[in-house]
């Protein structure tokens, strides 16, 4: 089965604050041989003072942080583009979107900007975006 499961910044947040709703889409996501992933952009939001570095770490050892290559950032200024959005409001949605978007098959995005990452795939079907 291909497909991802996606962590936006506060499905990662949650995933090092041990989540009991992250943990179970973590759960399914090992049982169908998923691949967990993140935008090494998303960091940029997590990482702060008040984050638990011991439990980020331990997170980031478990999951595939994903680089932001120059194929990547014109696939989210296209993503941008598309939606009729722009600016530093969306620029780290549309590079975890266009980072979902290098995974085949199914794509799921967990993440508290439902309509952003909505906005941001809407012509790309197989990714779709869960609240957490």
């Amino acid at each position: 089965m291909s497909g991802a499961l996606v962590l936006d910044s506060e499905g990662l947040a949650k995933v090092v604050q041990r989540d009991r709703e992250i943990h179970e889409w973590l759960t399914a996501a090992r049982d169908a041989d998923l691949p967990v992933i993140t935008s090494a952009a998303v960091l940029v939001e997590v990482i702060h003072p008040r984050i638990n570095d011991a439990a980020l770490k331990w997170t980031l050892s478990r999951i595939r942080v994903e680089p932001i290559t120059a194929p990547v950032a014109h696939s989210a200024a296209a993503l941008l583009r598309a939606a009729g959005l722009h600016g530093h409001k969306y620029a780290i949605d549309a590079m975890l979107c266009a980072t979902a978007l290098t995974h085949p098959g199914r794509v799921v995005v967990l993440t508290s900007d439902v309509d952003d990452i909505a906005a941001l795939t809407a012509g790309h079907p197989r990714v779709t975006a869960e609240k957490v």
